[in-house]
């Protein structure tokens, strides 16, 4: 377990480790991909239905005593159950491709806390799948996996990926290249009555936003309006208010009124 603890170890093994029953449970019903759950006895009678899942997939389960799954966790209360999956492998065509409505770019996203919330939120939202850009951190780090609540199992999550090649593969695909940032000349909700159908959102970080690479690539730059005295928004929320926005422009829940400005 400690192997599974960096980049490296991961990559070597060809495996992650998921703790928690949200997680587990939804690595339990992963057609393949499952190896191992180790679960204490008082989570075994807990969650008889996880880990009947388990079994059903062929993966091994392992009882342990309290003291050595706490040894084994990263985090102090991982609730009595660990897993080990198969990394999942996934490509920059699966979530870039014309057939996509709505994929997220996250350019040299270094927090994994934010990480796994965006990618939670992503599948939240019904996008395609999250592209990460080189010296972002592992999607599956624990942090990350912790954080998504189990959607890193749900959509495909591409890694490592050069942002020219990133850029020719959204133009190639027809999607706009739509980029948030704090001086963008559109103000989204000004903006999203004229999303085209397929949308490529792209953050940067929050300390120094989107690249100047990134930024000239924009087929349209956004900003979110900020009506109190925050400086700006964690790119978490950003993403959340972005993708929902779209969603509630395609569901026709957002309108071109602007009667009230300050609403």
């Amino acid at each position: 377990m400690r192997l599974l603890r960096t980049r490296a170890g991961r990559r070597e093994a060809g495996a992650f480790a998921v703790e928690g029953p949200q997680g587990v449970r939804e690595a339990c019903v992963m057609a393949s991909g499952l190896r191992t759950v180790y679960a204490t006895a008082s989570a075994l009678d807990r969650f008889p239905e996880m880990i009947a899942s388990a079994r059903s997939n062929r993966a091994e389960i392992v009882m342990v005593t309290d003291d050595v799954l706490d040894a084994m966790a990263e985090t102090r209360a991982p609730q009595g159950v660990i897993a080990v999956c198969d990394l999942i492998d996934a490509s920059l065509e699966d979530v870039i491709r014309p057939a996509a409505r709505m994929a997220v770019v996250l350019e040299s996203a270094a927090d994994p806390g934010n990480v796994g919330t965006i990618i939670r939120t992503a599948d939240a939202a019904g996008a395609d799948g999250v592209v990460l850009t080189g010296g972002s951190t592992d999607p599956f780090n624990g942090k990350v996996v912790r954080a998504s609540a189990g959607s890193i199992f749900h959509l495909p999550v591409v890694e490592s990926v050069d942002l020219s090649l990133l850029v020719n593969r959204v133009k190639e695909a027809g999607m706009a290249l739509v980029v948030a940032t704090g001086d963008g000349e559109h103000d989204i909700f000004d903006w999203i009555g004229e999303a085209p159908a397929s949308v490529c959102w792209a953050f940067g970080t929050e300390a120094h936003g989107v690249s100047d690479e990134l930024r000239a690539a924009a087929d349209v730059r956004i900003r979110i309006p900020i009506l109190g005295s925050a400086e700006s928004l964690n790119v978490g929320s950003a993403v959340a208010v972005c993708l929902f926005a779209e969603v509630a422009h395609r569901r026709g829940r957002l309108n071109s009124s602007h009667e009230d400005p300050t609403i």
